[in-house]
């Protein structure tokens, strides 16, 4: 090994002209407080051979080339001749120039097994490609676009769902993993089967714990797999394979390779099992590296130590330098990055790559427009210097809300460090801070040549330069008075944003719908504590939005427009005058503790301040109700909470119906809620746009829905269980039990109950009102009065509950892609559901909560007369009442094989007696959004507005057909609509 003391750098002579420190004791304190790279000195495997070396000398045994060639060779043949069973016999399958580079790469890594992919992204798309449907990822924060890309689409096409959490913070990781193990041990979720860690993470350079999160990991998920992206560091700076973690990729297109001459991946493992899986994926898919590529990746690497030495060095300069004019510098080799120590014990060197804040976007523009010879573009690792602003470029596919809620700053400029002379990139980029602004000469700093021309060496020549301040953002005024007024030729139309970053615009014009509910079993028994089962019904709500007349833009006043046609209401309201002022203020969900993410920073509480403004706001008008003010109520608390004043939201009009009969305990209220805060959410583009290749909502997108929405119920009903808005949201069915002495639970709990199949129901309404408040109390009378019966009925219905529950997920039938197998027959369930819906009813009947027209409908279903069709008398079929009862409605379930002259022939009937019936399914999707069909492949649509005057007079009058429908034809004039449902 080299005496350390040979390993200490001196710094490079300082003989700049007008740019360098500001403070000379400072850059020498960073400078000596450098780490160095002890992976420089370890040896590699075999050969003996530092990592220089070992970059530099290619050698693999098992491939020697016969002409003894002193570069490896370029095998550019697609197949090999053969006998079945030789090494290579399809470039595809494998290459010997890309197994030499493969090779290369298990010497620098310490490792057993290497890949050459198509690309960085490919090879997190081979590593996703381990983990099946309903699986679970948990990412930071603060990820590069391309990942967050990716993993939302996961969600969206394969339902594994990602929570970023702040990985820099191990403690936040460590109980996010915990309480994922007990959600899947719940059965709420699927389990965390892979940890996704960057670090430095990029761009604001945090750093992770990654040796502490791999054995959080490995305690909390044992069959996570803990994957690392180590682009940043590259296998000179870092190993994460030593510190626990299992997978290790890089984007080979970075400091590998060196010249951003090729697009290449690598991964990087030691396990067994994980190298075979990911070996016959790339075989599989075929997106292994050519073999052109490989040499230009082989040829990149022999010189990876000699670049990162320089690029490091000058990095470290730079950094010192922004630091001491006072700029907020993101940069692990400063002393005063917060997470040092950690990466100074996992890593060899702070790498090649800052970011510096401003504190002004424009300024920011301005900078970076104003350089030279720092290159616009995105990526890192080059040897040429590269300048960027991440949040318009490599991040721009973020919403900027999430961006925000990430604390990722707009200002943010990032640099990427070459080998250029770092005199010139200090030079060019203070001549773009000072022309821009950012900087002005310090007034008590003396010009060159009036220091003590005697003394010599580094410090005195830097005391000598002329050094400069950062300008306050709240005065950027240089000396003379002025303000540099440029952008230095920063074109923002022309920066790459890596093909499809660019997010889909959202929709002007939009259809929602949200279904209601029916409690299948335990109602009332659920306010003690019992558990109940609810279900979606295909009966829906309807939400259309459109522009205003005259369009957006003209003259006129900003408006927006409510229509309730049920209700027989209509809204119409100055934008400018509702309450924005009164908008509480948001606390982000990093500050909350636990996962992070769009649906954790939705408000929990009402503000009750907000609210009561909110209500000032909407005007008494004809025809006015209570149920239609409290509607409107929660589409203005809604709409404000989700727009901004300065959106485009200025001339659009809402208009919501409902197929469902309103306050029929049939969740309406929660079936509108849900569809205002979709058809808000994506119009103001705080969800993107779906695409018509989507088959379902992701779940990500209806955990958002569900939590607006109840926000929505609570302005409705005060203190709602949530019930009714998650089978809106989600759809299926769902099992709760209200936090109770009953069972003993601290927190109210809800599973969803899903791919049992749509079961068909005849709802049937009695038209008869009730007082819900009224019935609950007088069960709970009692209660008090006779708890030894009253308690006999709720235990008799928990058990009538649990065995629905079973019944429910023993009849599920197997998911698309995945291993769940009915155990139940279709038959089975049908009979179970019958019998227990009979002795559910009976139940209730002897709690008092019935009442006789339910009991009629009851009357009529077990005592159906024969069919004119056929000779026997039908079996009887099952009927309860479902919600509050007395009165409201009664659900009877209907067998798969009855007839539909039978079922017309009892809807008649019971119609004949003033009863008002609904033919529906229960079980069936949650919120849908209807998405146009895109045959041009352009962004997908979810509006008409820029389509022709055929077509937006078309959608004029979908809308005029929607506000005047019956509410029975609700159903079929939402199928009529041109395009796809998507649900989630």
């Amino acid at each position: 090994m080299a005496d350390d003391s040979a390993l200490v750098r001196e710094p490079p002579s300082p003989t700049l002209s007008a740019a360098t420190y500001a403070n000379a004791e400072h850059f020498l304190q960073v400078w000596n407080a450098t780490s160095f790279n002890t992976i420089a000195e370890r040896r590699a495997p075999g050969s003996g051979f530092r990592f220089s070396t070992t970059c530099a000398t290619v050698e693999d045994p098992s491939h020697k080339d016969q002409y003894g060639a002193s570069s490896t060779p370029i095998y550019m043949s697609a197949t090999f001749k053969g006998l079945p069973g030789a090494e290579f016999d399809y470039s595809r399958s494998g290459n010997p120039t890309r197994s030499m580079v493969q090779h290369h790469l298990c010497q620098l890594q310490n490792c057993k097994y290497s890949f050459c992919v198509s690309s960085g992204m490919a090879c997190l798309d081979v590593v996703t490609r381990l983990l099946r449907t309903g699986d679970r990822i948990i990412a930071g924060d603060d990820l590069y676009g391309g990942t967050n890309r990716l993993l939302t689409y996961l969600a969206a096409n394969s339902n594994i769902v990602t929570d970023h959490v702040d990985t820099t913070d191990a403690s936040k990781v460590e109980a996010l993993l915990e309480q994922r193990a007990k959600d899947a041990k719940a059965g709420t979720h699927g389990p965390v089967r892979m940890v996704l860690l960057e670090t430095p993470t990029n761009p604001l350079l945090k750093i992770c714990d990654l040796e502490r999160c791999a054995r959080a990991a490995k305690k909390f998920a044992p069959d996570a797999i803990v994957v690392c992206d180590n682009t940043m560091m590259s296998p000179y700076l870092m190993r994460p394979l030593e510190l626990g973690v299992d997978v290790v990729y890089d984007s080979g297109t970075k400091y590998l390779s060196g010249h951003h001459d090729l697009m290449a991946g690598i991964i990087a493992c030691d396990r067994e099992d994980l190298g075979q899986k990911i070996a016959f994926t790339i075989n599989s898919v075929g997106n292994a590296l050519t073999p052109m590529d490989s040499f230009l990746l082989l040829r990149g690497i022999k010189t990876l130590a000699v670049r990162m030495d320089r690029q490091q060095a000058t990095t470290m300069l730079v950094a010192a330098y922004l630091d001491s004019l006072g700029f907020k510098v993101n940069y692990p080799g400063l002393p005063t990055h917060p997470s040092k120590d950690v990466h100074d014990r996992q890593a060899a060197g702070p790498g090649a790559v800052l970011s510096f804040e401003t504190g002004d976007k424009a300024l920011s523009e301005r900078i970076v427009g104003g350089t030279r010879l720092w290159g616009i573009s995105v990526s890192f690792g080059c040897v040429n210097s590269l300048i960027s602003m991440p949040c318009l470029m490599s991040h721009a596919s973020i919403d900027p809300k999430i961006r925000a809620a990430r604390n990722l700053p707009e200002d943010l400029i990032r640099l990427c460090v070459g080998i250029e002379d770092f005199r010139d990139l200090i030079d060019d980029l203070e001549s773009a801070l000072f022309k821009a602004g950012a900087i002005r000469r310090r007034k008590d700093i003396e010009s060159i040549g009036n220091g003590d021309e005697e003394e010599d060496g580094h410090l005195a020549t830097a005391r000598k330069l002329i050094s400069y301040e950062r300008v306050p953002v709240s005065g950027e005024e240089n000396d003379d008075g002025s303000v540099p007024d440029l952008v230095g030729g920063l074109d923002r139309a022309k920066i790459e944003t890596r093909g499809g970053d660019d997010p889909v615009a959202p929709p002007h014009t939009l259809t929602v719908s949200a279904p209601g509910k029916v409690i299948l079993f335990g109602e009332h028994a659920v306010v003690h504590g019992v558990e109940a089962i609810a279900a979606a019904v295909g009966l829906r709500c309807y939400a259309s939005v459109s522009p205003l007349q005259p369009p957006l833009g003209s003259a006129g006043p900003r408006s927006i427009s409510l229509s309730l046609p049920d209700l027989g209401v209509k809204h119409v309201w100055a934008v400018d005058s509702l309450p924005w002022g009164k908008i509480p203020a948001r606390i982000p969900s990093s500050l909350k503790g636990g996962a992070s993410g769009p649906a954790a920073d939705v408000p929990t509480s009402l503000d009750e301040d907000f609210k009561k403004a909110i209500e000032a706001s909407v005007e008494t008008v004809a025809n006015e109700s209570p149920t239609s003010q409290a509607a409107s109520v929660a589409f203005l608390y809604l709409f404000l909470l989700i727009a901004k004043r300065e959106a485009r939201y200025a001339g659009v009009s809402f208009v919501i119906r409902s197929a469902l009969p309103i306050g029929a305990g049939l969740g309406s209220s929660a079936a509108v809620s849900t569809c205002i805060a979709s058809a808000l959410l994506y119009t103001q583009g705080v969800l993107p746009a779906l695409g018509d290749d989507q088959k379902v909502i992701p779940t990500a997108h209806a955990e958002v829905i569900n939590a607006y929405a109840f926000l929505g119920e609570k302005v409705i009903h005060g203190n709602p269980s949530g019930v009714d808005n998650s089978v809106a949201s989600l759809g299926g069915a769902l099992s709760f039990k209200r936090a109770h002495e009953y069972n003993g639970l601290a927190a109210n709990k809800m599973e969803s109950l899903r791919g049992f199949g749509k079961v068909r129901f005849l709802l049937t309404d009695t038209r008869v009102s009730r007082n819900t408040k009224t019935l609950v109390a007088n069960v709970l009378k009692q209660k008090e009065e006779e708890p030894e019966r009253v308690m006999q009925r709720l235990d008799a219905i928990q058990k009538i509950s649990e065995t629905a529950h079973k019944a429910l997920k023993e009849g599920a039938a197997a998911n698309d892609g995945g291993e769940q197998v009915a155990t139940l027959s279709r038959a089975e369930l049908i009979s179970k559901l019958e019998e227990l819906m009979d002795e559910n009813h009976l139940h209730l009947v002897d709690l008092q909560v019935s009442h006789p027209r339910l009991e009629e409908i009851r009357t009529v279903t077990k005592e159906r007369p024969a069919s004119a069709s056929g000779s026997s008398k039908p079996r009887p079929l099952a009927t309860k009442l479902t919600g509050a009862g007395g009165g409201g409605c009664a659900v009877t379930l209907i067998p798969d094989d009855l007839q539909d002259t039978e079922l017309a022939e009892l809807i008649a009937e019971l119609q004949s007696r003033g009863f008002v019936c609904y033919e529906t399914s229960v079980g069936g999707p949650g919120v849908g959004v209807l998405v146009e069909k895109n045959d041009s492949g352009s962004p997908p649509k979810t509006t008409t507005s820029t389509a022709g005057a055929g077509a937006a007079d078309s959608k004029i009058d979908d809308r005029t057909r929607m506000e005047i429908v019956p509410a029975m034809e609700l159903t079929k004039w939402a199928d009529d609509l041109e395009g796809k449902w998507t649900y989630a």
